[in-house]
This record gives structure tokens, sequence and C-alpha cells, in this order.
């Protein structure tokens, strides 16, 4: 059984009040079974038509790679290296297969865990760790890889994004802005906002829902009674509800969503259910909100196992590429370790310097009082 939804479709209205929404985990669009069973679905397939062997070994490999940089994280923090880690283990299909659809001049505006994104997207080494270890704004040069500063402020870039494609619709181009956030983003005045302006102006946005099931230790289904893909034909967005840890069905949806807007046909909406299989954050015990039991079912739909069963029930794959991603995937967290590690801390006054690209005599103003407030530690220091 699957679920879309559109402007004129709304068969997430109207169900009885004793409606169970955690009965709609399944009710999704898909290609793989999570055993790796590529399936037919009439609306997906022709997005997918095109895709080489190579791509899909791409698309695997990124996903590997993204989790190995994620557990990565998780351990320099656990080490002292890094102030916070927002891990995104389980969410590997979403990230990276929404990006791989993207072309070179889109624009992505994620959340703090849209890891997989920034991969995909070519961010370097030091770009996945210097803001969690507080050197760096964003660390990344946001120009090169379309990738806006990630957002810690819940839902506030879907408003970043949609303004970003109002500009790009007013210049003529055709590149598109995605907006990456969660099921709890959804509760938030910006997104609803994002999406109000959106549609209004018919802008080229795509916004991207990764329903996790879990808001911090908020589940889904106390905050959302029917499908969050269900809002968005409200705003007269029309929307897709798919299975998150489906690579393929990511892929395909994202190309249905871009399309429509290179086309001028406005925002899309996409649904992406799947599960944080980890803490919300390093300061984070999820043991305390939710059972052994939930997480146990979700591994059993792991993304990365699914893709990985169908490539090598497809012949794409052997344990000789398995080898070689493993490689990559190791060298990349080298690579990030010897970039945390080896991070030169700037002065502190230094945070000041590039708020605006002109001198600003407030910014000044600000900076002066900073360091007579440093001086004073100094002061007391040699009494």
């Amino acid at each position: 059984m699957t679920m879309t939804y559109t402007q004129t479709r709304d068969s997430s209205i109207g169900r009885a009040d004793d409606h169970d929404p955690q009965d709609d985990v399944d009710v999704v669009l898909r290609l793989l079974e999570p055993d790796g069973t590529r399936i037919a679905d009439a609306e997906l397939d022709p997005w997918i038509a095109d895709l080489s062997p190579h791509e899909l070994r791409s698309l695997h490999r990124d996903m590997v790679l993204t989790r190995r940089l994620d557990a990565e994280g998780v351990a320099l923090q656990r080490q002292g290296q890094l102030a916070l880690w927002a891990p995104c283990r389980g969410q590997e299909a979403v990230q990276v297969g929404t990006a791989h659809a993207m072309a070179p001049g889109d624009f992505a505006f994620p959340s703090y865990r849209e890891h997989g994104v920034l991969l995909a997207r070519g961010a370097k080494p030091e770009g996945y760790v210097l803001a969690w270890r507080g050197e760096e704004h964003s660390a990344y040069d946001h120009a090169s890889i379309n990738v806006a500063p990630p957002q810690i402020i819940i839902g506030a870039h879907s408003l970043h994004a949609t303004g970003w494609a109002m500009g790009a619709q007013r210049d003529g181009s055709t590149d598109v802005a995605v907006a990456y956030f969660g099921d709890g983003a959804t509760s938030q005045g910006d997104v609803n906002e994002a999406m109000v302006f959106a549609s209004s102006y018919g802008a080229p946005v795509v916004f991207v829902c990764s329903n996790n099931q879990w808001a911090i230790s908020e589940p889904v289904t106390v905050q959302a009674k029917y499908p969050i893909a269900g809002r968005a034909p409200g705003f007269g967005i029309p929307s897709l509800r798919i299975d998150g840890n489906d690579a393929l069905a990511c892929v395909a949806a994202m190309r249905w969503a871009l399309d429509r807007a290179r086309r001028g046909e406005g925002p899309s909406f996409i649904e992406a259910v799947t599960y944080r299989m980890g803490p919300h954050t390093t300061s984070d015990d999820p043991t305390r909100y939710r059972d052994a039991d939930e997480v146990e079912r979700w591994a059993g739909r792991d993304p990365i196992a699914r893709l990985e069963a169908y490539l090598r029930a497809e012949g794409m794959l052997d344990d000789s590429g398995m080898d070689e991603v493993a490689r990559a995937a190791d060298a990349l967290a080298a690579d990030v370790r010897a970039a945390c590690i080896g991070a030169t801390t700037r002065a502190p006054e230094t945070m000041f310097d590039h708020v605006y690209a002109e001198p600003h005599a407030g910014v000044e103003r600000q900076k002066a009082e900073y360091m007579d407030y440093l001086a004073g530690f100094e002061q007391e220091g040699t009494r």
C-alpha cells in the first residue's frame, strides 16, 4: 500500500479520532523492501530508470562513508575533541539519496544532522568537525559546495531556503533550494511560514522532512496525529511520503520534486519516514525515553544493508567492491580526525572579523568591549 498526497487528494484528512499514527510507518512509497528485494512502483520507477550501476555503487559508497564519518564524530566527542555531535546513523539514505539527485547549482540548507548531505556535496574533512569543535561557524566554503551553514535553530533555515529560491526565481535561474529538517521542526512557525511564502510565490524549493520518529524525547505520534506529508497540500504544496530508509525511493522522490521546481511548478514536500538509531546528540540518553525493542525493529530496516543486498543480488557489488569502500571510509575517518586534532584555535576576538563584508561601527564597539572583558582576566591573574 502506498500513500501519495497532492493538491487535490486529501486522504489523510477525516480519519477516525482513534487512528494510531504509528500504523502509518509502513504506508509509504518504496522501491526496495527491507531485505533488498526490488519492487515496482508506478509513481517512482520512471525517476530512477536511468540510474547506472556506477551511480548506484556511488550512492552506496557515500552512505557507507557517511556512517563511518558519523561514528568518528561520536568518538571524537567522547574523547573530548568535539563539544557536541548530532549522530545521523540510520538516516543515510534520505540524506545521500536526495543529495545525489541535486544538480551542482542547487543550494542545500541543512540542519545540524545532515552530515551525509555535506559529504555528497563535497565538503572537505575540516568542514565536518570544526564547527562542532567551536573553531568556526561552519568550516566549509558555502559557495564552492552550495550548502548553507548548518542551522541549529530548529526550522529557521526553511525560510532561508525559500528566500534563496525566490531570488533564483527572479534571476531566471533553474536552480532549486532544498531545506532539510526533522519531524519536530514541522511544529515550528518558521516551517509553516516558509511553506506559505513558497506556495504563494511558486518558489522553486523542496522541503525534505526526515521523520526520524523522535524530536529529542518527544515521539512523532504526540505532535503529528496524521502523516506529516498530509499537511503540505493545505498550503497548496504537493507532497510524497516515502520510505526514508530506501535510497532508491529517496533519489526518485527528489528527482520528482526537483523536476517540478525546474519546470516552474513551484515547491514540493517530501516526508521521508526513517529512524534516528542513536541519541539526539551526544548529550542525550535515548534509553530514558524509548525501548530497546523499537530500536531493534528499526535496525532490521537498515538503509545501507538494504541497498547492499540489492546491489549484490543484481551483480553490481562484490566483496572486492566492499573492501574498496571500507578502505575509503577508513581514510575519510582518518582525515577527519587529523583535521580535528590538528586544528589551530584562533584568537577569540577573531569571531568579530567576518560578521559584515565591510567595517561596522557596532561590531567594532562590541569587539573592543570583549577585548576589555578578556583583559580583565589577565589583570586578575597578576594579583
